[in-house]
């Protein structure tokens, strides 16, 4: 059965960097992976996406210009590089996959509803 997990969180200071890892384990292979992020007191949301078929990224309008998603279809692996963070990103971000050929209902990467497999989530704070 798929595992997800995901790394790479800590504190840093506003205007700095963090690049998250998540890696999908076992022998199942995914569609796509992405990333979620949910603050204290709000509701989960959407960060970017990677389809690894095509290579296409999707990205939240918060985070454009500022967040970058990469991955490695081989290792079944994506990151997240994370630029000029600002307090209003702080926030626990989840690495979630999508199972390759698995039937299912349509959806959207942007939709938490389209993945099978969530990690555990890693904390990212970000200091005034």
């Amino acid at each position: 059965q798929m595992q997800v997990v995901e790394s790479g969180g800590g504190v840093v200071q506003a205007g700095g960097s963090l690049r998250l890892s998540c890696a999908a384990s076992g022998r199942t292979l995914s569609s796509t992976m992405g990333w979620f992020r949910q603050a204290p007191g709000k509701e989960r949301e959407f960060v970017a996406a990677l389809t690894f078929y095509s290579l296409n990224t999707y990205a939240a309008d918060s985070v454009k210009g500022r967040f970058t998603i990469s991955g490695n279809k081989a290792k079944n692996a994506i990151f997240l590089q994370m630029n000029n963070l600002s307090p209003e990103d702080t926030a626990v971000y989840y690495c979630a996959a999508r199972i390759y050929g698995l039937s299912r209902g349509s959806g959207t990467a942007e939709s938490s509803q389209f993945y099978d497999v969530w990690g555990q989530g890693t904390q990212v704070t970000v200091s005034a």
